[in-house]
């Protein structure tokens, strides 16, 4: 049975430990959020934390769950493996490329491990997309992006979320991923352009972003990020990879609110288009949030229970991270930004 701490009980945490509080080889020994308080019906009774080091140091778990603002994920992840414990750390991995390489090396010379939140590598039809899309060869076109129309507690979310990491980041590192998966090939630049279109909002701070990144194997890829209630639901939802032999796009996700998270992973349905014709790839029953957390969890517990090598995956998390950094820095300095010297 595997001893969980779980810290921060926002949307994904909850997510995530409700996984815990269902699988049959997870115990969960503690629950750790700001107010030290857990309402929910299914969680109440486990043992509640206002404070990461207390609760890791009382409650002694063999794996930790991460999913607290963006700006304390490095620590606390390093913090969790020094004491000897596992760590799942939800997206993106830290703040800066420096703090995300330690995150890495402490898992790598403690022997530690460590999966990174990226729910889509879990998801069947994503994962039918990537092979369908390598399965064409390179080099590739990528189109995609994710805008939302938030209002009321959703906006709050948003405006909560961009005190520390911009939409471009906390959304672009998903498809990001997804491109690498797809071309193998290293980033050597990327442009970046936003706009901040909210008073409501620091100044320092946009709610829209868009980037162009350049691989090394000759692909490009365009990836946009809106947040707000004065985002438009019309094209929101872009996934479109081209290559020299066709393309691959999802064809029913644009359905639905954009603010709807269920829909943010929901494919549905798969066109591969060539020369020769067009096939139809039908996705019935997909997976839901609360099923694909419910996925990444137990490929958690696998991971720690046969041993699943990491380092392929804990890179890649780096170097998605790197690609979006590199965009939000160009976009606050309105210069290119190269990624053939290390990212800050």
């Amino acid at each position: 049975m595997t001893r969980v701490l779980i810290a921060g009980l926002g949307n994904m945490g909850l997510s995530h430990a409700l996984a815990h509080h269902h699988h049959p080889d997870a115990q969960i020994v503690g629950l750790v959020n700001r107010s030290g308080r857990v309402d929910h019906p299914e969680l109440s009774d486990y043992p509640a934390y206002s404070d990461f080091e207390t609760a890791l140091n009382e409650t002694r778990p063999d794996l930790v769950v991460i999913a607290t603002y963006s700006d304390s994920h490095a620590d606390y992840a390093c913090a969790a493996m020094q004491a000897g414990v596992h760590v799942f750390v939800e997206k993106p991995l830290a703040t800066n490329v420096a703090d995300a390489r330690r995150v890495v090396e402490t898992a790598t010379r403690l022997n530690r491990k460590l999966v990174v939140g990226y729910i889509l590598r879990h998801h069947p039809s994503w994962m039918r997309l990537i092979t369908e899309a390598r399965n064409l060869g390179g080099p590739y076109v990528f189109r995609l992006n994710l805008n939302q129309q938030s209002s009321g507690a959703e906006w709050e979310t948003h405006k909560a979320l961009m005190q520390t990491t911009s939409p471009i980041v906390d959304c672009g590192v998903h498809y990001v991923d997804v491109m690498c998966q797809i071309t193998d090939a290293q980033p050597v630049r990327v442009h970046g352009m936003g706009l901040r279109l909210s008073d409501e909002i620091a100044e320092d701070m946009y709610n829209y972003g868009q980037f162009q990144v350049v691989f090394d194997d000759g692909s490009v890829g365009w990836y946009e990020a809106g947040w707000g209630p004065m985002m438009s639901e019309t094209a929101f939802f872009v996934k479109d990879i081209v290559s020299p032999n066709g393309s691959v796009s999802i064809t029913d996700g644009n359905k639905g609110a954009s603010s709807d998270i269920d829909g943010h992973t929901k494919v549905g349905g798969i066109l591969v288009h060539t020369p020769q014709g067009d096939r139809t790839i039908d996705m019935p029953d997909e997976p839901g949030h609360q099923e694909l957390c419910d996925a990444e969890q137990a490929y958690m517990l696998r991971a720690i229970a046969e041993d699943i090598e990491q380092t392929r995956h804990m890179n890649d998390a780096v170097q998605s991270l790197a690609i979006c950094l590199a965009a939000d820095e160009s976009i606050r300095t309105g210069q290119p930004v190269s990624l053939e010297e290390p990212a800050k």
